[in-house]
């Protein structure tokens, strides 16, 4: 009996099995009437659903014939993807060539390359951008140049993908180089160009290559470059000063790694994509008109990878959407952490947001050699104050209202500030010794005042207890660089590899000691641009040099330090928390004197949010701000902290304090935009993502702070 039960349930269920078979194919055939076909393929279709439909009037009684329906069902369902009328499309090539040129076209651009000197023309559809010929300086090896153009053989096809149209540049058979091949590859992206470069490593060493080559501007008023030097500027092509600069990107001479350029309205920005070892150039003599290009520099004597840069045509742009261009790719990269994020890594950086920065210093001593030693007065070269005396300062300070600070200690080490890098320990005697420092830092967590070190790991000083040769960074000739500037006299650069170990030694005797150190600034790593050693044992190339760097602020950061450094470079924004000041340029140099060009504050319309700066409060200039300006206009207009003297007036506090409450407010917002509101340069408004404004006159010396829920009237002086 239990085997007729088991029998009959078995039957039953395999016809409710059957059943849900041909339900689920009857369904997907009926789905299939979704596509839409061209016209003359109707007919065709109709004739294969009918063929399917007659299959399914049919009895379909057994797994066999559900097999069967479903093989045809899906030789006409592949039919159909095949041949539907919105099926995915490979792109149009829209390449050809001419007896004179190579030319690709999207909807939005058109790109014409000469094919005898490889000048680029890129047509908008507003103007035509054009950029100068090869010339024999495109290429610099260890012991000759040569022109792209003159590559004897120079075969350009259609190159597609995607999401571009473009074409493949292949230049080879150099009458200097005959084994050096040279790959150019642009993609055609709506408004945008991608540029690839590639090549094989040349017999002589490469040094150097200049592409694309320089943008043709004009010398007029209308024109105007827009570049990142430090803060920012905009240079007029008719401008009467000379500015001419050439460094690595991540740099004063470049904070980003891109620029621009406006004519009448109109803009092309160029953004460096391959970073480490890329460069630039800006070329302005009095009078204009302005050059800049990209050099891309070798790594070890070796091009060793593909370089890569953006061109973004806008119609309609100015420096303002050039910046949000950049902080969206920025962005796209994982390059901007903002501050809000920051904080959840670090929750001792809320004493310092929104806070006051004092710079302290103990004890500076110029050794005899130090070129920046004073010669006549020699006395001067030891300058002395201990840390009791710096901590009673503090304390006063407190005493006037200062209940929370960010204190920054220059001079703690054996020797002094800038001295015997990077074995600056034990603390100095002369200063207090380690009892001293920790009643210091003790007295600083006391008032709520977040306490922080300076500290360096790049300058490499011969007086150093460790120092060896080994140690230093090499040049690809065997040379190492070698200077006395600073305090500590004679010193060269200290390899990159070995700095994080340096680090870790050194914070763990503050720790042993019980020094109650929250925040520490590494000295020159976010200025001094990326740097190589061919040393034989530890060769490093400035990719890994940036690795090094990084990993010094991250294991900082790990023990709940507040981490900062010196000025803004890109590839340090992640990782650092402060940075000790983002001027601007200022000529004939950076300690003083007139604006370079026009400032204009463009690193902040991408990173505001992203970085504290803290600003000078002068009446006038000083360093990295224009003479003639009031440098606490400057930390007005930024949102910045401002830097406080330990013994600054009680009237001078207040304004501080109210610098630093604004600060707060917009700590957290981005600087969605900036204008000039007159013809001078001279008033300008600043505005945030919290509806917060500044406006600043910096004739009159007279502002106005816009709260997100205060709209008060000016403040004068």
């Amino acid at each position: 009996m239990a085997v007729i039960v088991f029998f009959c349930c078995t039957l039953l269920q395999s016809a409710e099995a059957l059943e849900t078979r041909v339900e689920s194919v009857t369904k997907q055939f009926e789905m299939l009437q979704a596509f839409v076909l061209p016209a003359d393929l109707e007919e065709e279709s109709l004739s294969r659903r009918e063929a399917l439909q007659e299959m399914l009037t049919a009895d379909i009684d057994t797994p066999e014939k559900v097999n069967e329906f479903y093989k045809h069902l899906e030789e006409y369902r592949q039919w159909l993807w095949k041949h539907a009328s919105d099926r995915p499309q490979a792109p149009e090539i829209r390449f050809s060539e001419s007896k004179d040129f190579w030319s690709v076209t999207n909807d939005t651009l058109t790109l014409t390359v000469d094919r005898n000197n490889l000048s680029m023309s890129v047509k908008t559809p507003a103007r035509r951008w054009n950029f100068a010929p090869s010339i024999e300086s495109d290429l610099e090896l260890q012991s000759k140049t040569l022109a792209l153009a003159s590559a004897r053989s120079k075969k350009a096809e259609a190159f597609n993908t995607g999401y571009g149209t473009g074409m493949l540049l292949v230049l080879s058979d150099f009458e200097k180089e005959p084994a050096l091949e040279i790959r150019l590859t642009w993609l055609l992206t709506g408004s945008e160009i991608i540029m690839d470069i590639a090549m094989t490593e040349p017999e002589d060493a490469f040094k150097v290559l200049n592409w694309p080559t320089p943008i043709l501007l004009k010398a007029k008023a209308t024109t105007f470059s827009v570049i990142p030097r430090m803060q920012g500027m905009l240079l007029p092509g008719n401008w009467e000063q000379t500015i001419s600069h050439e460094e690595l990107v991540h740099s004063r001479t470049f904070y980003m790694p891109w620029w621009g350029h406006i004519e009448k309205g109109a803009g092309v920005q160029i953004i460096l994509e391959s970073t480490d070892d890329a460069g630039g150039v800006y070329d302005h003599q009095s009078g204009g008109p302005t050059t800049v290009w990209a050099r891309w520099n070798a790594s070890l004597g070796r091009f060793n990878y593909m370089r890569s840069l953006r061109l973004v045509f806008d119609d309609k742009a100015d420096y303002v959407s050039m910046a949000k261009r950049y902080r969206r790719f920025a962005r796209e990269r994982g390059r901007l952490t903002l501050l809000s994020e920051k904080l959840q890594r670090t929750p001792n950086l809320s004493q310092v947001i929104g806070k006051p920065v004092i710079h302290l210093g103990a004890l500076y001593h110029y050794v005899t050699e130090a070129s920046l030693a004073n010669k006549e007065t020699p006395e001067k070269n030891h300058q002395l104050q201990t840390f009791d005396t710096l901590r009673e300062q503090l304390e006063a300070l407190h005493e006037k209202g200062v209940h929370a600070a960010y204190v920054h200690l220059d001079g703690w080490g054996y020797y002094g500030y800038d001295n015997a890098h990077p074995d600056p320990l034990p603390v100095g005697t002369l200063q207090g010794g380690w009892e001293g420092l920790k009643a210091l830092a003790d007295s600083c967590a006391s008032m709520n005042y977040l306490f922080a070190v300076h500290d360096q790991y790049r300058d490499f000083y011969y007086s150093a207890a460790s120092f060896d040769d080994r140690l230093a960074a090499l040049k690809m000739d065997g040379s190492r660089e070698e200077w006395s500037v600073w305090c500590g006299g004679p010193q060269t650069i200290l390899s990159a590899r070995f700095a994080p170990e340096y680090v870790r030694r050194n914070h763990d005797l503050f720790k042993e000691k019980g020094i109650l150190v929250k925040g520490a600034y590494l000295d020159v790593f976010s200025v001094v641009p990326l740097e190589e050693s061919a040393q034989p044992s530890q060769p490093m190339t400035r990719s890994e040099c940036a690795r090094y760097r990084l990993e010094c602020f991250d294991l900082l950061r790990a023990r709940g330090y507040v981490v900062s450094s010196e000025e803004p470079v890109e590839y340090t924004v992640n990782a650092l928390d402060l940075v000790h000041h983002a001027p601007y340029a200022t000529y004939p140099h950076i300690g003083g004197g007139e604006a370079c060009a026009i400032p204009i504050p463009l690193f902040n319309l991408v990173y505001h949010d992203a970085l504290l700066v803290p600003w000078e409060f002068g009446e006038n200039g000083g360093w990295g701000v224009p003479q003639g300006d009031a440098a606490w206009l400057h930390c007005l207009l930024h949102a910045g902290l401002p830097y406080l003297h330990p013994l600054a007036s009680e009237e001078l506090i207040a304004r501080i304090l109210e610098a630093a409450a604004w600060s707060e407010t917009c700590a957290f917002s981005e600087m969605t935009h900036h204008e000039f509101l007159d013809g001078d340069w001279r008033k300008q408004r600043a505005v945030y993502a919290n509806g917060a404004s500044v406006t600043v006159d910096f004739d009159s010396k007279e502002y106005e702070l816009v709260y997100p829920e205060d709209k008060s009237p000016a403040c004068a002086e």
